[in-house]
């Protein structure tokens, strides 16, 4: 298993939730990390937190321009990156007929063309090098349609789609490329969602362990919690009614569409603020 010890690791949306999780496993295992978030008060907050010199910035990943500026104030700072997770995210619910063209726009430019960009700038930087790993946090919502989250499913389904072709274009280079798909997960994003009878909820620590566990020994494909995978599989070999009578069968059709607007009402004002 690959050692972490002195690693240069990038996580964006680093201040809470998953990513600062995921931060403080890294830390304990001797990386050197990097935090970038919208509110650099909370991630700076954070990295105090964290200690082992975490370095926190601030980061808009819409903003392309300060994206790669941002990577390039890391490796002046610590070094050359060694990985890069693409952790930041948004989710905003609603039937697709009454979603507004706001935060379909949202939703695309923070969950999907900024993690093209975040790989595009990781692939160059690493695979001169020869060595490297990216990390795009998708969802099992990029692998299945959820009513009531068209456009996150969408955009989901498109980072999945995104790692897979760039793992062939990666073949080998020295870099590794992973997508890590988990359930819902108790952070900010999750408000208001209620629980499966299938899978209960997950916490950020179990998505932080298997993020950890696929720096340390490369994988594709990590779904969590795993037996996502196999459930998944098994799907997919049944005809459509019949895998979306199972999707009716273990309530996944209503994690989204019965979401509690009030428990979610603070989280969507802040992402769709400018």
């Amino acid at each position: 298993m690959a050692t972490l010890l002195g690693k240069v690791i990038v996580i964006t949306g680093g201040a809470q939730g998953i990513g600062a999780t995921t931060a403080a496993a890294l830390v304990r295992l001797g990386a050197k990390v990097a935090i970038g978030d919208l509110d650099p008060v909370l991630a700076e907050k954070t990295a105090g937190e964290l200690g082992g010199d975490t370095l926190a910035l601030p980061l808009d990943v819409t903003d392309h321009r300060g994206f790669t500026e941002f990577l390039d104030e890391v490796e002046r700072r610590l070094g050359p990156i060694d990985v890069l997770i693409n952790n930041a995210g948004v989710m905003l619910l609603s039937p697709l007929a009454d979603e507004d063209d706001a935060a379909t726009a949202k939703q695309i430019d923070v969950n999907l063309r900024a993690v093209v960009h975040g790989t595009r700038e990781a692939v160059r930087r690493m695979r001169p090098r020869g060595r490297g790993h990216i990390v795009n946090v998708a969802s099992m919502a990029g692998k299945a349609g959820f009513p009531g989250a068209a456009t996150y499913c969408a955009t989901k389904h498109a980072v999945v789609g995104l790692s897979e072709a760039v793992r062939q274009e990666l073949r080998g280079s020295g870099v590794d490329i992973s997508c890590v798909m988990p359930a819902v997960v108790r952070t900010h994003l999750a408000d208001g969602l209620p629980e499966t009878r299938l899978f209960p909820s997950l916490r950020p620590e179990d998505v932080a362990k298997a993020i950890v566990e696929t720096l340390q020994k490369p994988r594709f494909d990590v779904f969590v919690p795993k037996s996502l995978d196999v459930t998944g599989r098994v799907s997919r070999l049944l005809p459509r009614a019949a895998a979306e009578w199972f999707m009716r069968a273990i309530s996944a059709d209503k994690v989204f569409t019965q979401a509690h607007a009030g428990a979610r009402a603070e989280y969507e004002a802040r992402v769709r603020r400018p």
